[in-house]
């Protein structure tokens, strides 16, 4: 049995297959006369490939229980698709590096539940897994002509097992604050 560890969701670990959508450590600046604080520039959307267009859809998850076997990826090669939980709850997040899929580069990743994930245009990733019931996504993803979802069957499977610790870790960190740091200066304009 083939056995993929988790790894806490990190800006660092997850950098070479997209961004992550946090808003600690963001760029952030109080706009419409001070009664609104702007996170900006989040993510790298990125959908204009063969006449592509943004498109902002609601996915719903269903759950599933640990163990969990990986038999499949997928990947968009026209564009970019983000996650942005409409809940807290913590998530898996499974990614393999742009190019042919190779099934030894698979890394697993468990989200703080607010976290969102972008993956980069052409990455390799499984399918939501949401853990603790029903979880809905606001999902940026690519519309327009062309084929721009490729699905692999891997030869053997991959099994992500309980991981205690680092579960217990993201369900506690929603009780902590989400944001830190002090605001930049104040402005009202797009920079």
């Amino acid at each position: 049995m083939r056995l993929l560890e988790i790894e806490p969701l990190t800006r660092e670990a997850f950098a070479p297959f997209g961004d992550v959508i946090e808003l600690d450590g963001a760029r952030h600046f109080p706009i419409n006369a001070g009664t609104t604080e702007r996170y900006h520039d989040l993510a790298q959307i990125d959908v204009g490939d063969a006449d592509g267009r943004a498109l902002v859809n609601v996915f719903r998850a269903q759950p599933f229980r640990l163990p969990i076997e990986i038999r499949m990826m997928e990947r968009h090669p026209l564009g970019s698709q983000a996650f942005i939980p409409i809940g807290d709850a913590p998530y898996l997040v499974v990614v393999a590096p742009r190019g042919a899929l190779d099934a030894g580069a698979l890394r697993a990743f468990v989200t703080r539940g607010w976290q969102g994930v972008n993956y980069a245009k052409g990455v390799w990733h499984h399918p939501l897994l949401a853990l603790e019931g029903c979880s809905d996504f606001i999902v940026i993803d690519r519309g327009g002509p062309g084929d721009n979802c490729e699905e692999v069957q891997l030869s053997e499977p991959w099994h992500i097992a309980q991981a205690p610790r680092l579960f217990q870790d993201a369900q506690a960190s929603r009780a902590v604050p989400r944001v830190s740091g002090n605001a930049m200066a104040a402005s009202t304009t797009t920079p």
